[in-house]
C-alpha cells in the first residue's frame, strides 16, 4: 500500500471512532442540535412580530420574517458543530489517548482527518433537521434543485473551515473548560451579521462591521440561493472566505499538533 492508501484507511478507522463515540455520548450532538431549534422558534415566534414588521413580515412574526431568518439561523447550525470538535480534540488531548496513538503505526493525518470528517457529517445531520423544523413552521424557499446543491456545497464549504478552525482551538486549549469557551465567537459572530435583520438598520459602526465579517456574505448568499433574490457579489467573496478560512484553520491545526503539545 502507498502512504496515501495507509492515511486514508487510518483517518476511516478514526471516522468510525469519533462517530461511534457521538452514538454512544450524544449529549454534545443534541446540545449543538437543540441551539439552533432554540434560534429559530425565538426568533420566529417571540422578536418575529417585532423584527418581522420592520422588514416587511407580518405582525404574528409568520409569513416573510421566517423566509429571512431562515438562512441565518442555518448558517448558526453551521457554526455550532464547531463547539463539539473543539471540545472533542481537546478531550483527545488531556486524556492522553493522542500519546497512545503516536506510539502505534498510525498516521499522524489520520487523528484530525477523523474529527474533522466526523464533525461535518454530525453538522451536516444538524442541518438538515434545522431545515426541516423551519419547513414545518412556515419556511417556503423557492430554491431549484440547483439552488439547493449550490446551497449544500456553500454550507459544507463552510463548516470544513470552522470545523479546522475548532480543531486548532482545541489543540491549543489547556483544558475542555477553556476549549468549550474559544469557539462561541464563531457560533454568535452572525448575530452582528444580516442573519437576524439587515445590516442596515443598524448604527454606522456596527453596519460597517456587519458587511465585512466574513459572515454576511455567506448568509446573503444562502439566502439568495433558498429565496432567490439573487446573490450578486456575495457568492464569490462567500467562498474566498471559506476557503481562506479553511487554509488558516488546516495551518493552525496542523501547527499545533506537530509541535506535540503535552497536557
Amino acid at each position: 500500500m502507498s502512504a496515501m492508501t495507509y492515511a486514508a484507511r487510518d483517518s476511516l478507522t478514526m471516522l468510525r471512532r469519533n462517530l461511534k463515540h457521538a452514538l454512544r455520548y450524544p449529549s454534545m450532538t443534541v446540545t449543538v442540535v437543540a441551539m439552533p431549534l432554540v434560534m429559530l422558534l425565538l426568533f420566529t415566534y417571540v422578536f418575529g412580530g417585532a423584527l418581522g414588521t420592520g422588514i416587511g413580515g407580518t405582525p404574528t412574526g409568520g409569513g416573510a420574517y421566517i423566509d429571512y431568518v431562515a438562512p441565518g439561523i442555518i448558517l448558526m447550525a453551521a457554526t455550532s458543530g464547531a463547539l463539539s470538535t473543539a471540545i472533542s480534540v481537546c478531550s483527545d488531548m488531556t486524556e492522553g489517548i493522542v500519546n497512545r496513538f503516536r506510539t502505534m503505526s498510525i498516521s499522524r493525518a489520520a487523528f484530525l482527518t477523523g474529527h474533522v470528517v466526523g464533525s461535518v457529517i454530525q453538522t451536516l445531520v444538524s442541518i438538515t433537521l434545522v431545515v426541516g423544523v423551519a419547513l414545518l413552521m412556515g419556511f417556503r424557499p423557492s430554491a431549484t434543485p440547483v439552488d439547493w446543491i449550490a446551497t449544500a456545497g456553500l454550507l459544507t464549504l463552510l463548516i470544513v473551515a470552522l470545523t479546522w478552525l475548532a480543531a486548532a482551538m482545541g489543540l491549543v486549549a489547556k483544558n475542555v473548560e477553556t476549549a468549550s469557551n474559544m469557539p462561541m465567537p464563531l457560533t454568535f459572530l452572525p448575530f452582528l451579521g444580516s442573519a437576524i435583520v439587515p445590516p442596515e438598520s443598524m448604527p454606522t459602526g456596527l453596519r460597517w462591521f456587519a458587511e465585512y465579517q466574513p459572515f454576511t456574505p455567506v448568509i446573503e448568499t444562502l439566502r439568495g440561493l433558498l429565496m432567490g433574490t439573487g446573490i450578486g457579489n456575495s457568492g464569490p467573496i462567500a467562498v474566498a472566505w471559506c476557503l481562506g478560512l479553511t487554509l488558516a484553520g488546516y495551518l493552525w491545526a496542523r501547527a499545533a499538533f506537530s509541535r506535540g503539545i503535552k497536557r
